[in-house]
């Protein structure tokens, strides 16, 4: 069994059908063998070497989906460094707020040198002068050129590391394997310190998911960020350890059109296919049928649900509208996990359909119960367990929607995303730190092999996080049978008239309507100076397609759609332009963010992307890269 990442990386590309393949706007595919990888790997790292960095320094890498990714990612792995993946600028009319995330990050992980694409790097050169990395920033062809004997060095000391633990060059499995940035959805970016051993384990459970059998070979089709740990680790590195296929498509690529990613599952026969629930809502609003045409859906096996709130109307909408080609509802998947346990804690059952339970909303709220209720008519659900519980990801019949429409208004359906993986374990706890029984609504604490070291250079917040071998995830919910039903995040909690609330149900109340973007919706409450109770407040970005008509009905229909889901009604309601709400560096959107921007007035959309705004943020970032250089002369 591989002790390292590297490790991975040397056995690969001994079948034919294991590599990368990258498909672009056209849905013109380039293929990379895991061996021509390894060799790309080899030469970054012999540069790295030439260059002066060293083990342990930290690499931070900034490039869109494509093959230099992984050249700089494993190429720094090789040289002994630990590589930190960044995003690249995505939403231009936000550089600035860009340029000062990207320091902080730079900063945060101390790193020695800047890897970018050579497009990316054009906008750096702020970021690089106030963080300073020694090295600075480069492409991968300013690195020192190699030469085939410095490659060939690299090469023999790392296939001798991967023979014996003592060697002096290679990475131990206690080492740092990667620096992941958390998504920061309520609090700023972390670094979490992922050790070869946790992402090796985390690797070996995923793997152990998709066992390949006689006539079935699995292979994993993705537009997930390759920065983003569910893109990274839930996506590459099984493929990369089982010598299988990775089909990958950028993400803006899948945002512009999101039929070309289910076109890619069904043309490569994918079998697995990962995506946040904003992903499967898309597909149903941005999807033709014409888009469709030809396309085989009965491959996917596994189409996971994670990263944000499943909204069990987006599960049952997604399983009826792809059904008629071939998508079986058994394949929707939802899952829980986390950058702080190095991806995946849940599975659902991977061969039925997804369950989901109605529970008492004011149990809920109030007394921080589970207790289920049942539906005036049908018995899909009931009082008692699990057993009871509905198919969220069912295609559905006229007598499941008799059953659903005789449900208690106050009452709130949660899907389950699933029973710990292998070598995990869960425990719910009261804000004392004291476990609670089934049916109860606490503090999600998790325990498991692939848990962070810590966050790097935060020991009071690795304290506060991880105690024991458990870590404290930040996320409310309850176990059900044995299941996981989240309720949100403690810190994003609406709390109104004593009573808690999730903020995803009222936002995904929103989400369908038309003239609504889908996933983009915030709610948030807060108490106004003077003000005898907390408002409750909504932020829903409107469609760049939607009609006059539609943006005329959607303030009403945003706030019947809320107190028909919730039975709350909203204080304050705002229809923002498209891109305004902030997000994190994954795509999530930040509640706590949006009511700050909000309260100070600055909540707005972002800048026109212009041809001279860019070229006077190229401009800044080339002064920013001459402040860099002048400062290296100064220190000598």
């Amino acid at each position: 069994m591989a002790e390292t990442v590297n490790d991975y990386l040397l056995r690969a590309g001994r079948l034919p059908d294991g590599g990368l393949r990258f498909v672009d706007r056209g849905e013109q595919a380039t293929w990379v063998g895991w061996g021509e990888v390894r060799e790309r790997a080899l030469a970054v790292a012999a540069g790295l070497l030439a260059a002066g960095a060293g083990r342990g320094d930290r690499v931070a890498l900034v490039f869109p989906t494509g093959v230099e990714f992984f050249a700089a990612f494993f190429g720094a792995l090789l040289a002994g460094a630990v590589p930190v993946p960044l995003y690249p600028p995505v939403r231009l009319g936000r550089l600035q707020e860009y340029v000062s995330r990207t320091t902080r990050m730079l900063a945060a992980c101390e790193a020695l040198v800047v890897l970018a694409d050579a497009r990316v790097k054009r906008f750096l050169g702020e970021a690089v002068a106030a963080a300073r990395p020694r090295l600075g920033c480069r492409t991968l062809a300013e690195l020192p050129g190699g030469t085939s004997a410095d490659v060939a060095e690299v090469a023999a000391a790392a296939a001798a590391a991967a023979t014996t633990a003592a060697t002096g060059g290679g990475p131990r499995p206690d080492d740092l394997a990667l620096i992941q940035f958390s998504s920061g959805t309520t609090v700023a970016p972390k670094a979490v310190a992922l050790s070869h051993s946790a992402v090796v384990a985390q690797t070996e459970i995923l793997s152990g998911c998709w066992a390949d059998r006689e006539g079935l070979r699995h292979s994993c089709a993705s537009w997930l960020p390759l920065y983003h740990d569910m893109g990274l680790i839930g996506c590459v590195f099984p493929a990369l350890a089982r010598d299988a296929t990775l089909t990958l498509l950028p993400p803006e690529l899948f945002v512009a059109r999101p039929a070309l990613w289910l076109r890619a599952i069904g043309r490569y026969g994918a079998t697995i296919s990962p995506a946040p629930n904003f992903g499967y809502s898309l597909c149903l609003t941005r999807v033709a049928d014409a888009e469709m045409a030809g396309v085989d859906l009965s491959c996917w096996r596994a189409a996971l649900n994670g990263a944000e709130p499943v909204a069990p109307g987006v599960l049952r909408a997604f399983a009826r509208r792809f059904a008629r080609w071939g998508l079986s509802p058994a394949a929707l998947t939802p899952v829980y996990g986390l950058s702080e346990a190095a991806l995946a804690v849940t599975f659902s059952a991977l061969d039925r359909p997804s369950r989901s339970g109605w529970y008492d909303r004011e149990a809920l709220a109030r007394e921080r119960v589970a207790r289920r209720v049942s539906p005036s008519a049908g018995g899909a659900h009931d009082e008692n367990g699990a057993g009871g519980a509905g198919d969220a990801g069912g295609a559905g019949d006229a007598s499941d929607a008799r059953g659903l429409a005789g449900l208690p208004e106050r009452a709130q359906e949660i899907v389950s995303v699933g029973r710990p993986l292998p070598g995990f374990r869960l425990s719910v706890r009261d804000p004392q730190g004291r476990e609670l029984p089934p049916g109860r609504v606490g503090r999600l604490w998790v325990s498991g092999p692939s848990l962070m070291q810590g966050y790097l250079g935060d020991p009071e917040g690795t304290a506060r996080a991880l105690r024991a071998g458990w870590l404290d995830t930040g996320d409310l919910g309850f176990l059900d049978d044995g299941e996981l039903y989240l309720t949100g995040r403690a810190k994003d909690l609406i709390i109104l008239r004593g009573r808690n609330h999730s903020p995803a149900e009222i936002e995904q109340a929103v989400d369908s309507l038309p003239g609504a973007r889908a996933g983009c919706a915030v709610a948030v409450s807060w108490l106004p100076d003077g003000a005898s109770g907390e408002v409750l407040a909504l932020f829903v970005e409107r469609s760049r397609h939607a009609t006059t008509a539609e943006l005329a009905a959607l303030p009403d229909a945003c706030r019947g759609a809320v107190l028909t889901a919730t039975g709350l009604a909203l204080d304050r309601l705002e229809i923002l332009a498209p891109g305004t709400l902030p997000r994190t560096s994954s795509g999530k959107l930040q509640r706590s963010e949006t009511l700050r921007l909000h309260l100070a007035g600055k909540l707005t959309p972002p800048a026109p992307v212009t041809t001279l705004r860019l070229a006077r943020a190229a401009a800044r970032s080339g002064l920013g890269y001459a402040r860099w250089r002048l400062a290296r002369r100064r220190e000598g």
